[in-house]
């Protein structure tokens, strides 16, 4: 008899969830394999036939392609069961010493991604995991030795032309190449050229500011939002590599795009869940992405509150700040802080958060609600001591909040 262990092999076998699908037949129409096929009830995936190209993700308007469980290769959903369901099944978990087949990749993120990331969301307190309802993140596609070419196909100044601040919205198409991402996600730039070592240049990370449709639904694209760096934090001249390199793009130009990264700081899906933001300055790209994804599926009798705290020196800085102003109130409550405004007393984002109190309050009590901070740095202390504030003239223990709040995947941080 032997004693040796046999190794089961999984499958992470692609599925469409039949509660959000709204049978527009995009997917069967990009599947190059003809791997996706429907009837009266559902769309469904062949596993047999399945090449994991990811054609047809970008083009899903409701996400509902984008899903997947690991399985048995032997035991994968078959046709006549995918097409008899109401819902997706739950992830069964897999045994020990079972192994990831087709469609997973355990290549490492550079080093550049891992050390940049863990900066960024150095202030949440921990590791946080995605909402529960979120999507399925695709992470790492695209390498330093392969990257993705996108073609500028727009870049906008968002700030008026007297203001300190050239922040730019760049929109990026990537053609025939799969590229999905969704909100909260964000890409590596590679900057052309070497550095003073001779090197070059490090991977540069920015927040998608479109949602997972893109930046023009059904293209193949996504949007950046960037601010030309001309200086250090210390005010000193500094000429930002990637970012002026971006922001002096023209259309037709071509860019090197790693990633897509992120498998943390993504929104919920699920109804009734409320949006809790809080941004200065290029952190409103995530929140964008964000609230436009939730104004294109709007559903108002399903979906929850969207708040947001936006803060910047004057409005002439504010990015989006004229669509921000269109949008409807019953939609999205806004409140916009400016710390520069002539004769004006200096207002930041925690002082409106400790104005807003009670309504803030009742959201971090609601068990349905995911909190979002992106930004400077320095915002973080203000914001802290601000949620602290509220929570104990409310009766609430700030950090036992906030613990609760990490450990469910509600709070996320990624700061720079």
């Amino acid at each position: 008899m032997s004693n040796a262990t046999s190794t089961v092999t999984n499958l992470r076998q692609h599925l469409i969830d039949p509660e959000i699908c709204i049978r527009c037949n995009t997917c069967e129409e990009t599947c190059p394999v003809n791997a996706i096929s429907h009837d009266s009830r559902n769309y469904v995936v062949d596993a047999a036939k399945c090449k994991f190209c990811y054609n047809c993700i970008s083009p899903c308007p409701t996400g509902a392609i984008d899903n997947w469980r690991h399985v048995p290769a032997d035991a994968a959903y078959p046709l006549a069961d995918q097409l008899l369901w109401d819902t997706l099944p739950a992830q069964v978990a897999l045994d020990e010493g079972q192994k990831v087949g087709a469609g997973d990749t355990a290549t490492p993120l550079p080093d550049d991604v891992e050390r940049i990331a863990a900066a960024a969301t150095s202030g949440q307190g921990g590791v946080a995991p995605p909402p529960w309802s979120a999507a399925h993140p695709y992470i790492n596609l695209y390498s330093i030795q392969k990257p993705a070419v996108a073609t500028v196909s727009g870049n906008f100044r968002l700030t008026a032309e007297d203001a300190s601040s050239d922040i730019r919205h760049i929109v990026l198409d990537f053609g025939n190449a799969s590229f999905p991402v969704l909100e909260g996600q964000t890409i590596g730039v590679l900057a052309p050229g070497l550095d003073a070592n001779g090197k070059p240049h490090h991977v540069r990370l920015y927040s998608v500011a479109s949602p997972r449709d893109g930046e023009r639904p059904r293209y193949n694209n996504l949007s950046l939002t960037v601010k030309r760096v001309c200086s250090d934090h210390d005010g000193a001249p500094v000429l930002g590599v990637a970012s002026n390199f971006l922001c002096d793009l023209k259309k037709g130009d071509k860019v090197n795009i790693v990633g897509p990264y992120g498998t943390s700081f993504l929104m919920p899906n699920h109804p009734g869940s409320n949006l809790l933001m809080i941004c200065t300055g290029t952190g409103s790209a995530p929140m964008r992405a964000m609230t436009e994804r939730r104004r294109r599926k709007s559903s108002p009798k399903e979906d929850g509150k969207v708040m947001l705290f936006f803060g910047a020196r004057t409005p002439a800085e504010l990015p989006y700040f004229g669509p921000l102003t269109r949008l409807p109130k019953e939609f999205i409550d806004i409140n916009l802080a400016f710390s520069r405004v002539a004769e004006q007393p200096r207002q930041y984002v925690q002082d409106l958060i400790r104005a807003r109190s009670d309504e803030v309050v009742r959201l971090l009590r609601d068990d349905n609600t995911y909190l979002y901070l992106c930004g400077l740095k320095g915002m973080e202390s203000g914001v802290d001591e601000a949620f602290a504030d509220i929570c104990k003239n409310h009766g609430l223990d700030w950090k036992t909040l906030h613990d609760e709040l990490l450990r469910q995947g509600r709070y996320h941080i990624e700061t720079y």
